[in-house]
């Protein structure tokens, strides 16, 4: 079942880290997500924070100092690792305990909140002075293709006959993906060589990817391992999802579109897969469900095992999420990044949990840290594609930047950045950080 929405989502809540309070700020008292940071110039391990305005909560050195009690003082003991893996693996009541006294103890008007203020040069970290490392330790990724906006419209890119494959309403498509280039945002990496062959090319060619580009997504951890050979129901989800980032899976089109038949995607989607440092809990989120995706009528019923009637009502996310683009001509006129999509987590045609369930169905048991992601999303605008497959049309339409510079794909030296939030009438504003990356030359 969902979280229920309790006090720690009052918009009434305010902090004494006074930057919390800032109308800007993707990280209010109600948010409280996590990461894993050291100071900038360390070279030691990395240590649990929770983000609060412009500063990062030590949550082991709250716990040295007895700030917390009972199931959150048991949760923040296992923040004394470097991964989110040792608190993930205690379950939801502990995850639920660690917030509800994290968000006691940031108060402005509780005890702890009191007693946590006159400590707070020994607790908080200013997030300008800190590092951000991959918040877990993942052992399985999982990419799907949950917009049905995205499929169709890459479908009919790709293959004007067939714009939308004939299993696409029947079952969450994905494919697995590669855990060891995963980075985190703000990590740079190389343009990626690869064997391609075009329409007219009588064979294939070896060299730099011509056709790079960026896909919009999130990411959804897993936090309580499942049995092989028992699967998760939809109904079920919540109790094994801990929470969500912003993903952006970079993607080599011309390599995957001469690599990716019989079997799909490969290399051409292992150069680089950015997370955000900051993962946002499903219960941070619980103000923002709302009902699975509308299908259009005659569309098919999803079968038993990714079906129930709390999912269809209650399981979809309203999750706003924006697209910023920077070449290196624009940063070195001054320029800001500017804004290329505006998408939202409601275009997804199949929830998390009939993602999870679906993931799960045929017996495949889940880990602590794996992470699955909801694939590219985009709406039905052009101001909602999320990738440049989609915005240029394959390349055939390229978008022009403030500049003047036109692109059909990414060139060296472009920057993009993700980001996302989430509101609503009567809850505070809360946001899920950015996601960056920038492409540097081939090797």
């Amino acid at each position: 079942m969902t979280y229920p929405v309790n006090d720690t989502h009052s918009p009434k809540l305010t902090s004494w880290v006074e930057s919390a309070a800032e109308a800007a700020t993707d990280f209010p008292i109600q948010n409280l997500p996590l990461g894993v940071f050291r100071k900038s110039g360390s070279l030691g391990h990395g240590r649990i924070g929770i983000a609060i305005g412009d500063m990062i909560l030590d949550v082991a050195a709250a716990q040295k100092v007895g700030l917390f009690s009972g199931k959150a003082d048991v949760a923040a003991q296992a923040c004394r690792s470097d991964a989110l893996n040792d608190l993930m693996a205690l379950g939801r009541s502990y995850w639920s305990a660690l917030r509800t006294g994290t968000s006691k103890l940031l108060r402005a008007n509780t005890v702890q909140g009191r007693e946590a203020r006159k400590l707070a040069k020994r607790l908080l970290v200013p997030m300008s002075s800190a590092e951000m490392l991959k918040p877990v330790v993942i052992g399985d990724y999982t990419d799907f293709t949950a917009s049905i906006y995205h499929a169709t419209n890459a479908g009919k890119v790709l293959n004007a006959e067939n714009a939308l494959v004939s299993n696409y309403k029947y079952v969450p498509i994905a494919y697995h993906g590669r855990c060891s280039s995963i980075i985190i945002s703000g990590t740079n990496f190389h343009r990626p060589l690869g064997q391609t062959k075009g329409r007219d090319e009588a064979v294939p060619s070896f060299g730099p990817s011509k056709r790079f580009d960026y896909e919009l997504e999130v990411g959804f951890y897993v936090g309580q391992p499942s049995a092989l050979g028992e699967p998760i129901s939809v109904d079920r989800a919540d109790d094994f999802l801990f929470g969500i980032s912003l993903l952006n899976d970079w993607s080599a089109r011309d390599i995957q579109g001469w690599e990716m038949q019989p079997l799909g995607p490969f290399v051409s989607k292992s150069t680089a897969t950015s997370v955000a440092p900051w993962v946002v809990t499903m219960e941070a989120l619980a103000p923002f469900h709302r009902p699975a995706f509308e299908r259009a009528a005659g569309d098919p019923r999803p079968f038993p095992h990714l079906y129930s009637d709390q999912d269809q009502q209650q399981g979809g996310l309203d999750v706003h999420l924006t697209i910023e683009f920077s070449s290196a001509q624009m940063r070195a006129q001054g320029m800001p990044p500017v804004r290329v999509s505006n998408s939202s987590t409601q275009h997804l045609y199949w929830t998390p949990a009939q993602q999870l369930a679906h993931h799960t169905s045929s017996g495949c048991n889940m880990n602590v840290g794996d992470l699955f992601a909801s694939g590219t999303v985009s709406g039905s605008t052009n101001e909602s594609r999320g990738c440049m497959l989609e915005m240029t049309w394959g390349g055939r339409d390229p978008y022009t930047l403030p500049t003047g510079e036109q692109r059909s794909f990414l060139e060296d030296g472009d920057e993009i950045t993700l980001g996302g939030f989430c509101e609503r009438a009567g809850f505070q504003r809360i946001g899920l950080g950015e996601c960056r990356g920038q492409v540097l030359p081939v090797r």
